[in-house]
């Protein structure tokens, strides 16, 4: 028992396998395998490595984003006569968020108050005989007023439901063609950007070093001749994005700005740069609930409270920042290059015989045979051809040739035993 135990932790800490390995003189599989070898090589090395950066370690970005409106135009509108719209009219927020609306177009309703009048739609000419003031059961969503319960004169022709109200009530079917504000086309917007990768401790603007007072007063971003100046002028955004400016401002719709920020930080630091794309993120196609408008209001008091009622058709603006940084690091460097030589080593294991049959995986290991037993350093085979273990002792033993003829054409064996 004990003797037993000391062969086995003396095999285990003596004694090493080698595996076998054989040499197939053979075109068709040579080239095979060199072809797979060299798909997998150019696949670790130029995709994981190079493409996808797999010696580097990645951080995601922290950002801010503010925006300021240059641009004045002036409309002469019935109700309001002749009047300058500077960036205070016509930017919603006007403070400068990542999200903002400019007005291209509008629908305006003048001196209204509240009280009774009535209903503008003859589709809602139903006389209700309501005994009190209320909304009646059934109304809805679309009803924007508090029926009376009386019906009154519309027209000469046509009665419709009395309504408590803001009056005289707002006609929007006649939407302004061409826009009353489409010299928006025209208008600047700059764009500051801050952002920062914690992990790599770095800072970055959109006001890059290249940038100083005097460039930043005359430069206007072109994708090719000034792709680094942050002033645009909306047309020249909305024609990026693919779409028509007199169309867009018409009914109002959105368009997304990108801001990406993919920076290589084995570089110096000067050239992690930002690069601008826009898009159209509106459906001309989709005509339910087309365009983007909204409402507000503009009070006065003259004895009594009343109000400048605007519908306010707008192209939203989103502005999205999005990016990556990447730096070398000892740690996934270690980590690709070992699953690199794992995937290249398991396919190199993997070759076709001359006969097309597959090389068997190793076998269990041949007990000692002659050479062997008498001490000479007799070699092991790790694994059986196709006559099995039984015909690679005999050829061994027997002295000849190492090169199985019968097995296949071209095809040697080798490999060591234990050590």
């Amino acid at each position: 028992m004990q003797r037993r135990l000391e062969g086995k932790v003396s095999s285990f800490f003596f004694e090493y396998d080698t595996p076998g390995w054989c040499s197939v003189r053979n075109k068709k599989v040579g080239v095979t395998f060199r072809l797979i070898q060299l798909v997998v090589l150019v696949y670790v090395i130029g995709w994981v490595f190079l493409y996808e950066k797999g010696y580097q370690s990645a951080d995601s970005l922290i950002s801010s984003v503010s925006v300021k409106f240059k641009g004045l135009t002036v409309t002469n509108v019935t109700g309001m006569g002749p009047h300058i719209w500077d960036v205070a009219d016509y930017v919603f927020p006007p403070q400068g968020s990542s999200s903002f609306v400019v007005m291209t177009n509008f629908i305006l309703t003048t001196d209204q108050q509240q009280g009774n009048c009535p209903e503008v739609k003859p589709g809602h000419s139903t006389p209700l005989g309501l005994g009190s003031w209320g909304r009646p059961d059934g109304g809805g969503r679309a009803l924007l007023d508090i029926r009376t319960g009386r019906c009154v004169s519309f027209n000469k022709t046509v009665k419709t439901c009395e309504v408590f109200a803001w009056c005289p009530l707002e006609v929007d079917d006649n939407i302004p063609d061409p826009p009353l504000l489409q010299e928006a086309e025209n208008f600047t917007l700059f764009i500051k950007n801050s952002i920062s990768f914690p992990r790599f401790k770095v800072n970055r603007r959109n006001l890059v070093e290249s940038i100083d007072n005097k460039y930043l007063k005359n430069c206007l971003y072109h994708k090719t001749r000034d792709p680094l100046c942050p002033v645009f002028k909306l047309g020249y955004i909305v024609s990026e994005s693919g779409q028509d400016f007199r169309a867009l401002a018409l009914k109002g719709g959105v368009v997304g700005i990108t801001i990406d920020w993919n920076c290589d930080l084995d570089w110096p630091v000067r050239f992690c740069k930002p690069v601008y794309q826009f898009h159209s993120l509106y459906d001309e196609g989709n005509k339910i609930s087309s365009g983007f408008n909204f409402r507000f209001a503009r009070y006065y008091t003259n004895g009594t409270s009343r109000r400048k009622l605007f519908k306010v058709f707008g192209i939203q603006f989103d502005i999205m920042v999005d990016g990556k940084a990447g730096k070398f690091d000892i740690i996934p460097t270690m980590t690709t290059i070992g699953s690199g030589i794992g995937i290249f080593g398991v396919v190199s294991s993997r070759v076709s015989g001359g006969r097309g049959r597959p090389v068997p995986p190793l076998a269990p290991r041949l007990p000692p045979f002659a050479g062997e037993a008498g001490g000479g350093g007799g070699h092991r085979v790790g694994w059986g051809w196709e006559s099995g273990e039984e015909y690679l002792r005999d050829v061994w033993e027997a002295g000849g040739d190492r090169t199985l003829s019968g097995a296949a054409p071209g095809l040697k064996l080798g490999g060591t035993g234990p050590g």
